[in-house]
């Protein structure tokens, strides 16, 4: 489907060690999901969904890219979820059709990310809310850290140099909280309202 997609279908083997890296921030991500009311959730990118477990409360739709992943996925998900192979930038879903979406480590891996919130924007109901769960380049002397690793980021299909409030499409969604996983990490979990 992308050029992203070829990579992950690659990836696909070498993926649940880099998920073990990732567990800490997924955990909290899904522990603040499950305290929402029961509804419609979307997940983009859902990866080998060795996390679909830990969903509690909802009606799940997780999509990705490449099939491999998918593949996957499939051998360990609960009645809950469904899983369709689609391109999150563009989605085959009517207007208002979710409650919820994440993008758990998404944002910066694909092709288009503008293109993607526009997306989620259209699919969201008018009350939903969007779970961004990513790396995000800090003000700080960590910036630079990213910058050095860019050219190699590009390698692996990820941007290390990402800022969300460079998406034009951003300006649709208000934040609504935003979780830090400690001064010296580069990850956060931003909740979002659509505007």
């Amino acid at each position: 489907m992308t050029r992203t997609a070829d990579f992950y279908n690659c990836f696909s083997f070498f993926y649940p060690v880099v998920d073990v890296f990732l567990k800490p921030q997924k955990r909290r991500l899904y522990s603040e999901i499950n305290e929402l009311p029961s509804g419609r959730l979307l997940e983009i990118g859902l990866g080998n969904g060795l996390h679909l477990p830990l969903y509690k409360t909802h009606q799940i739709t997780g999509i990705d890219t490449s099939s491999a992943m998918l593949c996957i996925a499939a051998k360990r998900k609960p009645e809950n979820v469904e899983l369709l192979q689609m391109n999150g930038e563009s989605l085959l879903f009517r207007d208002g059709t979710f409650d919820y979406v994440v993008l758990s480590h998404v944002i910066a891996v694909v092709d288009k990310p503008d293109k993607l919130l526009i997306e989620i924007h259209r699919v969201l109901k008018p009350d939903g809310r969007v779970f961004i769960l990513n790396h995000f380049t800090p003000e700080n002397w960590l910036r630079f850290v990213d910058k050095m690793f860019q050219p190699i980021s590009r390698l692996f299909h990820f941007n290390s140099v990402f800022h969300i409030q460079s998406l034009p499409s951003i300006v649709n969604f208000n934040l609504i909280d935003e979780i830090s996983f400690g001064s010296l990490s580069y990850f956060k979990l931003k909740i979002y309202g659509k505007a």
